[in-house]
């Protein structure tokens, strides 16, 4: 998979410096997938959930924070559009962002 704005990861990284090592192992294994389904997601990542409207949620650090992506199967694609912590990600909705 092809993760696009990997600096929206990146730059939640230097403000919380033990997301780091659990971001870059998520990002390494995402771009090593061959995902086409959320079936295949679920094979890498036992926690992910589909929230709908092509959002997906990962739980990175047993739960401490929570990266919102929007795949595209079809193109290998998946764009990030939130990272957070999980106090964070129940203020947002998931489905517009």
């Amino acid at each position: 998979m092809v993760i696009i704005t990997t600096s929206t990861l990146y730059r939640f990284a230097e403000i919380h410096a033990d997301a780091v090592e659990p971001i870059n192992d998520w990002a390494e294994k995402v771009k090593q997938a061959e995902w086409n389904n959320f079936n295949d997601v679920k094979q890498s990542f036992r926690s992910a959930d589909f929230v709908g409207n092509d959002r997906y949620v990962f739980n990175l650090k047993g739960n401490r924070y929570r990266v919102v992506v929007m795949i595209h199967f079809k193109v290998r694609t998946l764009y990030v559009r939130f990272i957070g912590t999980h106090a964070d990600y129940d203020r947002i909705d998931v489905s517009t962002i």
